[in-house]
């Protein structure tokens, strides 16, 4: 009859794991810096030597780092392979951007489905604070001084549904992506705050998806987002046709004047 010892598993493993499920989650984010040791051993029900232990593991796996002047942060290391060759590429290859679009709108409307399914209350209230904040931003209209703060809102409403979706691979895929579009919704929110009728669609946009997933409603997130994802799809082209024009008329007043 075999017989064999019984593997116990280091109690900084099991804290490694119990971080690692944190920032998989979401729960702990790029760029959160870890709370104090001392607040973090009583949370976990753990000493201070099995503590850091845990967190030197996670700084060789590059899952954590160590800032001058003191804490601990998760990395953005999970993102940054994704995002930093695509900025280039989307910048030097233009029609990038239609496939984006295309996977932009795969990943939101399953972020979307899945949130409207397995949201819980905290998510719920989440999404309705991040929806609250958007629609007061763009409520503003169309000041300059406020673009910063709705790109910002807009991204923040997006990443929220994300995360409701409970899915840690669409959370952190949808963080990577929002990075790597941040500059095309920056410039499409300027082309459309030129159209007043075009921004109230906006709004509407965000209002249909966060109803939908306050209603439980999956059909209906799937629509809000195709609606959302066609109508970004109609404005880029049209962004695009008016840069363009603008380009032509700045050559030919700059060949005029030569």
């Amino acid at each position: 009859m075999a017989t064999g010892k019984l593997v116990v598993q280091r109690l900084s493993d099991t804290i490694v794991h119990e971080l690692e499920r944190r920032i998989l989650d979401g729960a702990l984010k790029p760029g959160d810096r870890l709370p104090p040791e001392r607040e973090l051993c009583v949370e976990l029900g753990v000493s201070r030597p099995s503590l850091r232990e845990a967190i030197q593991k996670l700084v060789s796996k590059g899952m954590l780092f160590s800032r001058q002047g003191g804490g601990t942060y998760v990395t953005d290391q999970l993102d940054a392979g994704f995002t930093d060759p695509w900025h280039n590429m989307l910048a030097q290859h233009p029609k990038l951007q239609d496939d984006l679009l295309e996977f932009r709108g795969m990943l939101e409307k399953e972020a979307a489905r899945l949130a409207a399914r397995r949201a819980t209350d905290a998510d719920r209230q989440r999404i309705g604070e991040a929806y609250a904040r958007v629609d007061a931003l763009f409520a503003q209209g169309t000041s300059t001084a406020v673009l910063a703060q709705q790109v910002k809102a807009d991204l923040a409403f997006h990443q929220a549904v994300a995360e409701a979706a409970h899915n840690a691979m669409i959370g952190h895929l949808t963080a990577s992506l929002l990075k790597v579009i941040n500059d095309h919704i920056d410039r499409n929110l300027r082309h459309l705050r030129r159209n007043e009728e075009d921004w109230g669609r906006l709004r509407e946009q965000h209002r249909a998806v966060w109803e939908a997933i306050r209603d439980a409603d999956p059909a209906a997130a799937v629509r809000a987002v195709e609606g959302h994802i066609a109508f970004v799809h109609e404005s880029m082209k049209a962004r695009a046709l008016h840069e363009e024009r603008e380009h032509r008329a700045r050559g030919v007043g700059g060949d005029t004047e030569g």
